[in-house]
């Protein structure tokens, strides 16, 4: 007689996908060392190996009832500092799915080591590139490298590689104090560098970034409403990802497909470090010990398939503890409907736990987004 799934385990599946996701991380090391970054091993020179390349390629095989490609993200640390023959190394247990069509690679990286050869390689794989700056010079000076060099003119030749070699490629930009105030100067520059796409992360409070003062949810709902009101005027600019985010969740409502947007789950959002080891719900957890969660470990890929890891997540406390939060949110929070809830990194660096609800992300990210819409539509309809 087969026995009954767990509540937990009934309540992780009603919440959470198979992985649309998987963000790799191929090196702790970082060419830079920007001073808002929350990684704590970003000096350390660890790289995966082969081995863990093959595993995990042989894990995401076992994903065959995806409608989309996975998406295999390579993050850092900076990802291109492995080196092209390495990278190459890495990427090449995935070939297979890749021609298949069940995986797409991605690469989030500072630039700064782009050549024509490194285009090569990316073009030949496929790979997607995201690329960090900033803004122009002065707002992108918390970029420095380990001499504490600025690295914006490297960033630049790096994008302009990218534009050369006719990779597209997006744009993420974090915004800090200096940057929520000036939108338009800073989204007029993004727009210039030629990406298809920008997606903001205003400053955060996570990792070993705890000493800083990030921008506050009245500033910010400033931002996106200015935001907004350019991205309006300028129709061929490029999308502004946290826009498109929540015109695609309007647009759904207003034309009566509710039932696509309530049915979409969460992506668990695996991160495989470079020995194997994975960490659930946010790549910020990894590298992070905690007093209730120990090192937020799942398990480790060159011991455990996977699938069998997403299966036994139910299990973990901080799993647990992120449902209990994300019920809270449903229960309470009049921006559930669009937000749903799901940032476990800042509910644990900001509030100590992953049952609570509301953080600094919610208010700056998803609740200032939205405020400032109603905002301008009012404005409007009064007009």
């Amino acid at each position: 007689m087969r026995s009954r799934p767990s509540p937990w385990h009934a309540r992780y599946q009603h919440r959470f996908t198979a992985p649309q996701t998987v963000v790799v991380q191929p090196t702790t090391w970082c060419n830079l060392d920007c001073r808002y970054c929350y990684l704590p091993f970003r000096k350390l020179k660890h790289q995966m190996s082969p081995e863990v390349a093959a595993a995990l390629a042989q894990a995401v095989a076992q994903f065959d009832d995806n409608a989309r490609p996975i998406g295999i993200v390579w993050h850092g640390g900076e990802p291109l500092a492995v080196g092209r023959q390495k990278f190459a190394a890495l990427l090449a247990p995935f070939e297979a799915l890749r021609r298949a069509g069940r995986v797409h690679h991605y690469v989030q990286t500072n630039a700064t080591l782009l050549t024509r050869t490194w285009c090569e390689l990316l073009a030949a794989y496929g790979v997607r590139v995201g690329v960090s700056i900033d803004g122009p010079a002065a707002l992108n000076a918390e970029r420095v490298d380990l001499r504490g060099k600025p690295a914006f003119d490297r960033i630049l030749r790096g994008i302009t590689q990218l534009r050369e070699y006719g990779i597209p490629f997006s744009i993420i930009s974090v915004v800090g104090v200096l940057g929520i105030a000036m939108p338009e100067k800073l989204l007029e520059f993004l727009a210039s560098l030629g990406g298809h796409s920008v997606g903001f992360n205003i400053e955060e409070i996570e990792g070993v970034n705890t000493d800083r003062q990030p921008p506050t949810a009245v500033q910010a709902e400033e931002f996106w409403r200015r935001t907004l009101t350019w991205s309006r005027e300028h129709p061929g600019a490029p999308a502004v990802r946290e826009v498109e985010r929540l015109a695609e969740y309007l647009q759904l409502i207003r034309s009566g497909q509710r039932a696509e947007w309530d049915e979409r789950r969460l992506d668990p959002i695996p991160t495989v470090s470079w020995k194997g080891d994975v960490v659930l719900l946010s790549p910020e957890l990894a590298d992070t010990a905690a007093p209730e969660y120990g090192d937020f470990m799942a398990g480790n890929i060159l011991e455990q398939p996977l699938a069998e890891i997403l299966r036994d997540a139910h299990r973990l406390r901080y799993i647990r503890d992120f449902l209990t939060g994300l019920d809270r949110c449903e229960a309470e929070c009049e921006f559930f409907d669009f937000c749903r809830g799901a940032q476990a990194a800042n509910r644990y660096f900001e509030n100590g736990s992953l049952a609570t609800t509301e953080t600094n992300y919610c208010r700056v990210s998803r609740q200032a987004l939205v405020t400032a819409l109603s905002t301008l539509a009012t404005k409007e309809a009064a007009a």
